[in-house]
């Protein structure tokens, strides 16, 4: 801080001593990034008596920052600033989620290249590579973003550590039973060749043709027919050839006689039971149904239920097999069409209309999922859904409405858990299969990672058979299966041999204080987490929920490439500073989607600068050391003062309930009006003449604490005042959270000081004095008893009259206004009278009901509103606070 006294304007520029013109973020932030990485600033300290630990979300290595990272990672980093400064130390780690399909898609597409054309271990190679130079620009730009992380704890999921864990999840799930591998109906993306989960899954609606087909009816419930038939409306007629039956609901009256019969399946000729089943829908076509070998779901449980035969009609490319006949080879699309062509020729197509529907996507590639008959891995899940409930309650989420959504995903779950795919780049599944009787061996502990293609299976000869060939399994792990595990990933987990237990490296981390994400992978990354954290170690992984909403375009729609609503990160950080980016991220509450606007980056801009100004002022107005508390305190910096202690005990709670919006509106809120506005202005005539050495406290004690209530949301300016200012060794950002000073002050006598003095300003501007013009005689009507002195100093008031009770004011009735989306449906032609009336004066009021015409209409309070005018009869000009009246005489 400066020595001169002198008392500078918040705007002035000339003659610094202290800091130095306007603020310059472009050089400031770039500045201060490469410092804190450098510096190790954010560095986790193991051997800390209190921590806070966060769980992050590594994301997937798929393409270029975009505004929900920038949104995201701020919301985590303004959660472990917070608690950097207000426990010892916080574990704030960064992870890559690079093996799986989304890193396979993005080095097919980056490379023009298709896996299925190269060797398994060249396309990994090529696959890491890519990823490795996205993780480079990816990790440049979250440190642009001034995240505070401890880039010495990072990780990626396709690393030898990591493939380890991932590996030991899946031996210890087989060993307590909650894995198996089956050949069943399996939901499979045939654009990206693999089966994948339910929760791979998203809805689209496509247009399509619903088609009514005309099937032969060899025989009903009571004998053969002849010359009869029924109709089924499909949109997928290409599933014909492997239609098994058809399904009428047993309420369905007009159909029920068919129950028991035989249908023959036109064009393919096989010939089809007729049975009753009550998950048919009678509302839909025709009420009658095929059920095919796989086309959805329902096909699934019919097909178990009643034990129909198995029909394979499309392979896994989504190509039609030899069961099509003529249609073999063809794609599913092409076969439709084909279909629908031969069923009018042959007279069995009826109708052809179009329709809407909803269909089932792979969330990767967009393409509509088939069902085919596979084998697989899975994890059980159906078995312990209550468990799993039961594990989301106990946790705190934020917003708690989001426990819904998790809810809602585990009690609406089908399938259980299939943890394989049919890729090239992913984890290894460490087994191996006899070559006689097919019994699986699993890798031992000592051996992970391991690869049974190039690896030796542990044992030289079959536990079952005695068999000594094996055969490698090909698949991968889904990449949830790895990611679900990021909880045990940092806290070190692993198989000891010397005990023969699994344990952690860092038990002090789990479970993890915090999970913060997005509400869009709530049954992706939350939910999979939960399970197999839960199963390893039987505890919830974390203990707070932090669930974010999506950033969505200025109408409200979602930012995607094909609408070509994306904003860059990029492009909004070369127009604005990274703080000011950051203010915009804390203005939403978390949970909730909302629109990207300029205006939040234009207010937190002017922010920067008004921060940056007032700095500048209390630098100059204060003595280079910082101020000791001196023995006594005036009452207006005893008044700021316990203000300030209301504002952290407020602003913390608001940090701990990550209520950042409303954290970030009430900090501002009281440094820029109360701290600026008023008690800046108080403080300047005070120290005008000398130093006061309260005030110099009060000025510089507050300074600091904003600083700091700030550098969460604003890491480079704070940082960059804090070392100028201030010149300590240490950042701002590892220095103690704020704490109340105890400071106690009559707060409404303050608060209606300042109101006097923001009256007495606006007096001054409205007419055409300058701010420090003398006035001669003022009184205030109102509560400001020990802050006289305070009004009269910063407003240059030569006499200051203080009375409790108000000054004789007159009020009266100037306009009556009407709410006539009310009045009109209530009054209809008479509307025109009752303004006549108001117009003349013929009303009452009466109590909260006006009296219209001498009592010919009455309207109830919501109707109206009354408009008053307050007439001051005395000497000088009066103006209004809310708790107060000031005449100037």
């Amino acid at each position: 801080m400066s020595d001169t006294q002198d008392p500078p304007t918040e705007e002035s520029t000339a003659d610094q001593q202290g800091l130095d013109g306007e603020y310059d973020p472009r050089e400031v932030e770039p500045k201060w990034q490469d410092h804190w990485v450098n510096a190790d600033t954010y560095a986790y300290d193991g051997d800390a008596d209190t921590r806070f630990t966060i769980d992050t979300p590594p994301p997937t290595v798929s393409g270029n920052l975009h505004m929900g990272h920038l949104y995201q990672f701020t919301l985590q980093d303004f959660v472990a600033r917070y608690h950097r400064m207000a426990d010892d130390t916080v574990y704030f780690p960064f992870g890559y989620d690079d093996n799986g399909i989304a890193s396979e898609r993005l080095t097919e597409r980056e490379l023009d290249i298709r896996h299925q054309d190269y060797p398994r271990r060249e396309f990994q190679e090529k696959c890491r590579e890519v990823c490795a130079t996205y993780e480079d620009e990816f990790t440049q730009d979250v440190q642009s973003l001034a995240i505070s992380v401890d880039w010495d704890n990072t990780y990626k999921t396709i690393e030898p550590r990591v493939q380890r864990i991932s590996q030991l999840s899946f031996l210890d799930l087989y060993e307590q039973g909650r894995e198996y591998r089956q050949r069943a109906p399996t939901i499979w993306c045939p654009d990206c060749e693999t089966a994948i989960s339910q929760v791979e899954q998203e809805d689209e609606d496509k247009h399509t043709k619903f088609n009514d087909i005309a099937f032969d009816l060899l025989a009903d419930g009571d004998g053969p027919v002849e010359d009869e038939t029924f109709t089924i409306s499909t949109t997928r007629p290409e599933l014909l050839p492997a239609c098994v039956s058809v399904f009428v609901h047993p309420d369905d009256e007009d159909n029920e006689h068919l129950v028991g019969g035989t249908a023959k399946v036109p064009l393919f000729g096989q010939e089809v039971p007729i049975i009753a089943d009550e998950r048919v829908d009678m509302e839909t076509g025709s009420g009658i149904v095929m059920c095919c070998t796989f086309g959805d779901q329902n096909d699934i449980e019919w097909y178990q239920a009643h034990d129909l035969d198995l029909r394979l009609a499309i392979d896994e490319s989504a190509t039609m097999t030899d069961l099509a006949g003529d249609y073999e080879g063809m794609s599913t699309t092409q076969a439709r069409a084909a279909i629908i062509e031969d069923l009018d020729v042959e007279g069995y197509l009826l109708e052809s209309r179009d329709h809407e529907h909803t269909v089932q996507v792979h969330e990767r590639c967009g393409v509509e999922v088939e069902y085919l008959v596979t084998e697989q891995w899975y994890i059980k899940l159906l078995d312990k859904k209550e468990e799993y409930l039961e594990a989301g309650r106990e946790m705190e989420w934020f917003p708690e409405k989001m426990y819904s959504r998790y809810q809602h995903w585990i009690e609406g779950l089908e399938w259980d858990w299939c943890i394989s795919r049919q890729r090239d780049s992913g984890i290894p599944i460490p087994v191996w299969y006899c070559e006689d009787c097919g019994d699986p061996v699993l890798a031992e502990p000592e051996q992970l990672p391991a690869d049974p293609l190039s690896d030796d299976p542990p044992v030289d000869a079959c536990s079952e058979c005695g068999h000594s060939a094996f055969t490698p399994e090909e698949d991968v792990f889904d990449t949830w299966a790895t990611s679900s595990l990021t909880p045990l990933v940092n806290a070190g987990w692993d198989y000891n041999a010397d005990t023969e237990a699994f344990e952690m490296s860092m038990p002090e981390l789990y479970p993890f204080d915090l999970r913060p994400q997005g509400h869009d992978i709530i049954s992706f990354w939350l939910f999979h987490t939960v399970v197999k954290c839960y199963e390893h170690t039987d505890q919830v992984p974390f203990e707070n929920v932090m669930i974010n909403g999506m950033v969505l375009d200025e109408n409200r729609e979602a930012m995607s490439k094909s609408k070509g609503n994306v904003i860059p990160p990029s492009e909004v950080l070369e127009e604005f500073p990274v703080d000011a980016a950051r203010y915009w991220a804390a203005g939403t509450s978390i949970g909730d989607d909302f629109p990207y606007k300029e205006g939040d980056l234009e207010a937190g801009e002017r922010l920067l600068q008004k921060l940056w100004n007032a700095s500048r002022l209390v630098d100059q107005l204060t003595p280079a050391e910082v101020p000791a508390e001196p023995d006594d305190l005036s009452a207006v910096d005893r008044w700021l003062l316990a203000e300030l202690d209301e504002t952290i005990d407020s602003v913390t709670a608001k940090f701990e309930d990550y209520a950042f919006s409303k954290a970030r509106n009430e900090l501002r809120s009281f440094f820029w009006n109360t701290y600026c506005d008023d008690y800046l202005e108080i403080a300047k005539q005070r120290l005008s003449d000398g130093g006061d050495t309260s005030t110099e406290y009060t000025l510089v004690h507050a300074h600091r604490t904003f600083l700091k209530l700030f550098a969460p949301f604003l890491p480079h300016v704070t940082e960059e005042l804090w070392e100028q200012i201030y010149a300590e060794d240490n950042s701002v950002h590892t220095t103690d959270w704020p704490t109340p000073g105890g400071y106690e002050a009559d707060l409404d006598a303050g608060e209606t000081a300042m109101e006097v003095v923001s009256a007495l300003r606006r007096y001054k501007t409205e007419n055409g004095l300058p701010l420090n013009a003398d006035l001669e005689h003022v009184e205030v009507y109102g509560h400001v008893a020990g802050f006289e002195q305070a009004i009269a100093e910063a407003m240059h008031v030569a006499t200051l009259d203080v009375f409790e009770d108000a000054p004789d004011i007159t009020t009266e009735v100037s306009d009556i206004d009407l709410d006539y989306s009310i009045v009109g449906p209530e009054f209809g032609s008479s509307v025109g009278d009752i303004d006549a009336a108001i117009e003349s004066g013929d009303y009452d009021i009466d109590g909260d009901t006006l009296v219209v015409a001498g009592g010919e209409f009455e309207l109830d309070a919501e109707m109206f509103a009354v408009e008053e005018s307050r007439t001051y009869s005395g000497d000088g000009e009066m103006t209004e606070t809310e708790s107060a009246v000031v005449v100037v005489r």
